[in-house]
């Protein structure tokens, strides 16, 4: 009687799930992930509570948040300018993201993980698929994080919570939109930093310039007084870019060197 070996089939879903269960135990065991969420806790608080502190001490003149929803965005047709409170927002988060993603896979090449998965299986596809997702996830905890810091230091600077030219549903558009739309970054950060690979400065300044030249758009696809369309156009974008950017991400990494 002989004794025949077989290999269970590893189909594209099979590979994807075991990698995203790998880099999410990777991405929670590292401090970096917490210490991001920390300061996205803590910097909108700092940045309504400074600012309506300066504001009162220096006057009228001196620009501050007069309500606490300017924290989170701005409405349509505000003009995104450069203000202090059209910039210091939650679009911020975005970049934080950014240097996230950037040193999560930094840090697979540098420390030859990524060489090692390649040699044993060609997972190039399941690796930025991955990769993608998790630095999506991360992303809109760092988002909510935002959120309740912004709902914390609103507070405690004294801040009104009036709705004026918006409502709740908006507000959850907005929110939506916003979660949506960092499918888009984390797709267009992951394709920088396969570029880079172990090159971390790189990555980031690809990364950082790349979303300077996106950031004037968040405001009118994530504005205060957004309507389904939004989140709905903003869903469809990340659904596209995510497929798009992470099928490039492969590309790149079939064609190029992983040291």
């Amino acid at each position: 009687m002989t004794n025949a070996m077989t290999f269970e089939h590893q189909t594209f879903g099979k590979r994807l799930k075991t990698m995203c269960k790998v880099d999410f135990r990777r991405m929670f065991t590292q401090p970096l992930v917490y210490i991001m969420l920390g300061i996205s806790l803590v910097m909108p608080a700092l940045i309504l509570i400074m600012t309506t502190m300066t504001g009162e001490g220096a006057g009228e003149s001196a620009e501050m948040f007069t309500n606490v929803w300017q924290a989170v965005s701005s409405l349509s047709g505000a003009g995104g300018g450069m203000s202090l409170t059209s910039m210091c927002n939650m679009n911020l988060i975005y970049f934080l993201a950014a240097v996230l993603v950037c040193v999560f896979v930094a840090d697979d090449f540098r420390s030859g993980y990524a060489k090692n998965l390649f040699t044993v299986r060609a997972g190039r596809a399941d690796y930025a698929f991955s990769k993608s997702l998790v630095g999506f996830v991360c992303g809109v905890g760092m988002l909510v994080c935002y959120f309740v810091g912004a709902m914390i230091g609103g507070a405690i600077a004294g801040l009104p919570f009036a709705m004026e030219g918006f409502g709740v549903g908006n507000l959850v558009a907005c929110l939506l939109a916003k979660v949506f739309l960092m499918a888009v970054f984390t797709s267009i950060f992951l394709v920088m930093s396969v570029i880079a690979k172990q090159r971390l400065w790189l990555s980031i300044v690809l990364s950082l310039a790349a979303g300077m030249l996106l950031f004037t758009m968040i405001p009118m696809m994530t504005p205060l007084d957004a309507t389904v369309l939004h989140p709905v156009l903003c869903l469809a974008g990340g659904a596209l870019f995510g497929a798009g950017l992470g099928a490039v991400s492969t590309v790149i990494l079939r064609k190029t060197s992983v040291v």
